[in-house]
């Protein structure tokens, strides 16, 4: 899906999705919902459990694609810092993942584990 834009995203490189700078900017400043029609306002919805399942068929295909990119991305990381004499893993860069996460609770701890590790792999291999 092509997100849909407007001339004011198009003038913000902090929300546009490709956006690379060397300064690095809040995550919670990274995305800009409205982007990508994902305003947290279920207001405009329709009440009719068709369309309502045709938005969450749209939101699951939004979410595994940014699942296997950032799974992608994680996993050059990796092999980056590795073959440069770093470490497998950054522990403290797990755990700001983790903490990132828990604002969706014991169910953010979980989805954040399974997003590190489909990135890195299970530890202990």
């Amino acid at each position: 899906m092509t997100p849909v834009s407007d001339a004011s995203n198009d003038q913000n490189p902090a929300t546009t999705p490709d956006a690379s700078s060397d300064v690095p900017v809040p995550f919670e400043e990274t995305i800009d919902l409205e982007y990508y029609r994902l305003d947290p306002s279920i207001d405009d919805l329709s009440d009719e459990i068709d369309d309502l399942r045709v938005e969450i068929d749209r939101l699951d295909a939004i979410i595994l694609a940014a699942i296997k990119r950032r799974t992608a991305v994680s996993k050059k990381v990796g092999a980056t810092r590795m073959a440069s004499g770093g470490p497998r893993l950054v522990h403290s860069r797990e755990v700001k993942v983790i903490d990132r996460f828990a604002v969706l609770g014991q169910e953010g701890h979980t989805l954040a584990m399974l997003l590190l590790r489909l990135g890195r792999g299970p530890l202990g291999r």
